[in-house]
């Protein structure tokens, strides 16, 4: 596709105001020359729009003349009936993180489970994969168990507060990878899970700006384990603060985001982005932010 193509995406979610998508979307347009591409947020919570309503939003937004856009929280599920065709991974996975506009038809992607895959294998090289705890099976975690099941994963346990949304993920992970044992557990088994398995994922919206804590007792992780979270806001999530002092390897959110989100440029533009200077820049980004918080933390001490 040409650089010189009109690109108006947009990112549809709840609570999204401090996203850093836009930022990162466009500063790495113009280091491409893609001089027409603007990314808006169509945050719900702002817009006064219940996220039930998730599908008729998005199609009113392509009728606005968006040319593509990103789901997140809690929408990547909910998109699922706005779309006239899936992608084999959004179809396997239940869940959609893009949609491409092409003639009209709307097209659901999912790259998160690239972009998890891609930032496993970047961040955590060599990370013991015989035994996984998952924890949430929403439209991420969905995501993150297709990812574990194409790492090589031997035994894949799933824990979420819907039980029946854990099975679907379990049954699905299953199906695309047979030579996988995975298995949905309660959340009352949840701290035997934890000290048994090599590796912990954190799908779930916990630890995110807005939303304090951890998704389970820190204090059963062991140093042996690694900890991987998707959370990016805040790149140190308590999560991976607790990990991290009690020796476990960690993986922190913003090399998903970095990772799918590149995925997501090359599908909206069929441009290939450059994700190393992706990555540069969120560093750049979430140090800014860093220190506006800081000055305005200041300002209120005084």
């Amino acid at each position: 596709m040409s650089t010189t193509a009109s690109h108006r995406i947009g990112l549809v979610g709840a609570g999204i105001a401090s996203s850093l998508s836009p930022a990162l979307h466009e500063h790495e347009a113009a280091e491409l020359g893609v001089t027409d591409y603007r990314y808006d947020l169509l945050d719900l919570d702002a817009r006064r729009v219940s996220v039930e309503h998730t599908a008729e939003f998005v199609r009113a937004a392509v009728r606005e003349g968006y040319t593509g856009l990103n789901i997140t929280h809690p929408c990547k599920q909910l998109v699922v009936p706005a779309l006239d065709e899936l992608s084999d991974d959004a179809r396997l996975l239940g869940a959609v993180n893009t949609v491409v506009v092409r003639d009209g038809r709307l097209i659901g992607h999912n790259t998160d489970h690239s972009g998890f895959l891609a930032a496993l294998q970047r961040g955590l090289p060599g990370a013991a994969l015989d035994s996984v705890l998952l924890v949430g099976a929403g439209g991420a975690g969905s995501a993150v168990a297709y990812a574990l099941g194409a790492a090589g994963v031997n035994d894949l346990t799933i824990s979420d507060v819907d039980p029946a949304r854990a099975a679907d993920v379990c049954a699905r992970v299953a199906t695309a990878f047979p030579a996988v044992s995975v298995e949905p557990i309660a959340a009352a088994d949840l701290t035997e899970a934890l000290r048994t398995s090599r590796g912990v994922v954190n799908a779930t919206p916990i630890g995110m700006t807005g939303h304090p804590g951890t998704p389970f007792d820190t204090a059963e992780l062991r140093s042996r384990q690694w900890v991987a979270d998707i959370v990016y806001r805040p790149l140190r999530t308590e999560l991976l603060s607790a990990a991290t002092v009690l020796g476990c390897s960690v993986l922190d959110g913003g090399q998903m985001l970095v990772a799918q989100a590149a995925d997501t440029f090359a599908l909206l533009t069929g441009v290939t982005p450059d994700a190393n200077r992706m990555r540069e820049h969120l560093g750049e980004l979430l140090a800014q932010r860093d220190l506006a918080a800081a000055t305005t933390t200041t300002k209120d001490i005084r």
